[in-house]
Order: structure tokens, then sequence, then C-alpha cells
């Protein structure tokens, strides 16, 4: 078990206490009211303490344990759990770079990023995708620049954040490329995205529930922020997703998928007090 929440932690000890309110109220009732030897007094009360001991380790043990949370954010509904995107229902979040290219050859796309196991593994005809993303009238308007030196790959550069629905699945304009086709943000690009993005996801779900994978976990480079964490991503992406002002009504959720990879990064148990 990675320890991810310290013995003592603050939050720990306040649901502990939570627990162990009742349970004093109770053991103070049958002191006053039962007639009990005091040598049986002694026993009964150092029983109590280790069941209270072992119900605190049991509590850390858990929440060190966690792959799943569930909340409320506003009203809306969501999850953040260890999975597999490919496999949860409704609108599915995949992230391409700002050109939306479909090439997966490891140097323009990795075969094992999400993108690349996409393309890959999950869509069987490039070519229609391909016209698709050429010829959409709603990704056209989002077009920023057509970079006609771009020697490989897609030439037309889109903002963001911007978000084409292809069947199930939403793909999203997440990473900037540099001339040696790696990918990279600055970190108020990483803030800039997320806001288009929920911004769009407001506009397309119609209802229904969205996964989403965690954004910048990957291959992507973070200038100025070289040791940014999982941890700190993920509640990144809560905030925007708290202030985007989105509403997921019950029974639509908004899903945050963890890659099995990734969850020794990520305090579960933390992120109720995030939001």
């Amino acid at each position: 078990m990675k320890q991810k929440v310290a013995l003592i932690d603050r939050r720990l000890i306040t649901d502990f206490l939570y627990i162990l309110s009742p349970v004093s109220v109770v053991f103070s009732f049958f002191s006053i009211v039962l007639d009990v030897a005091e040598k049986e007094k002694v026993i009964v009360s150092v029983s109590i303490v280790a069941i209270l001991f072992a119900t605190y380790l049991l509590l850390w043990i858990r929440a060190n344990t966690l792959s799943k949370v569930e909340f409320s954010v506003d009203n809306s509904y969501v999850v953040v759990k260890v999975g597999d995107i490919f496999k949860e229902q409704g609108y599915k979040v995949i992230g391409f770079n700002e050109y939306f290219d479909t090439i997966v050859d490891n140097k323009i796309i990795s075969e094992n990023t999400l993108n690349g196991i996409f393309l890959n593994e999950v869509e069987t005809d490039i070519n229609q995708l391909d016209s698709l993303i050429e010829t959409d009238g709603v990704l056209r308007e989002k077009l920023i620049e057509i970079n006609e030196k771009r020697a490989h790959g897609k030439k037309n550069k889109f903002r963001l954040g911007s978000i084409i629905q292809y069947g199930e699945y939403l793909l999203t304009a997440f990473s900037k490329f540099d001339d040696d086709n790696r990918a990279y943000l600055c970190m108020n690009d990483y803030v800039n995205f997320l806001l288009n993005f929920w911004n769009e996801i407001d506009i397309i779900y119609a209802g229904k529930s969205v996964s989403v994978p965690l954004m910048g976990s990957g291959v992507t480079r973070f200038k100025g922020f070289s040791n940014i964490t999982d941890q700190e991503l993920l509640e990144l992406l809560l905030w925007s997703f708290k202030i985007s002002r989105i509403k997921f009504s019950y029974p639509s959720k908004i899903t945050i998928v963890i890659h099995e990879s990734r969850k020794d990064r990520i305090n579960f148990y933390k992120l109720k007090g995030v939001v």
C-alpha cells in the first residue's frame, strides 16, 4: 500500500471524531446505568480503546487505498475513479494536438498515448475522421492559423479547447506542438484550455454523461512547471469544472478517469476537500 494520507491527517481525524461521538455517548450511558464491577470496567474500557484504535487504523487504510470517490460540485454529480475510459458510458473525451493530427508514427503521435490507442485500436476509418476534421463547419470556426511551414501532419491549427463530436467520442484540441512535433503547454495555455473546453462541453453534452481523462498527465511538457504533479492537474481540472457552472443533473454525470498506471499518484481521499 502506497501511503498517500498521513497517519495523523486533519481530515482523517475529523472523520474519526464523527464516528467517535455517538460511541462515546453510548458508552457513557451504559457506564451510568449498569452496575459494573471496577475490574470489569477496566476490561471494557481497554476493549473499547482497542476497538477505536482499530477503527482509526481501518479508516487510514481505506483513505490510502481509495480508487474511486463521488461527490457533488454545485449540484453536478462528479465521479473520479481508476478505470478504462473506453469502457465508460456516454461521451468519451480524447485529447488531440492543436492540429488534430491522426498520424501515429511515434513522432507526431505516440502509440502508447490515449490519442494513439484511440487511432490505432478504436477508430477503424481514419480517412473518414480526417474528412470530418477537414469539413466540419463548427470546428472551422475555431481555426486560428494555417501553418504552411509545417512539413509533416496537418496544417490547420485550432484554438485549444475546440471540440469535434465523432460518434460517442469528443475529440478536443489539447496540446500545442513545437517545430519538432513535441507536445507542450504553458500553464496559462492549460487554464485557457480548461475554460474553453468546459464551455464547449456545455454546448455539446445535451444531458448525457461525459468521461474525461486526466488531461496533461502523459507526454505533454509544461513549460516552467517541470515538476507539476498529477494531483495538481486533477485539482485544476476539478476547479475549472466548478467555475464553469455546468450542471450535470442525475442520472448524467461527469467522470474523470484515472489510468491504472497513475493511481498511486492520486490522493483520492483529499479530493472532496478540494471543491
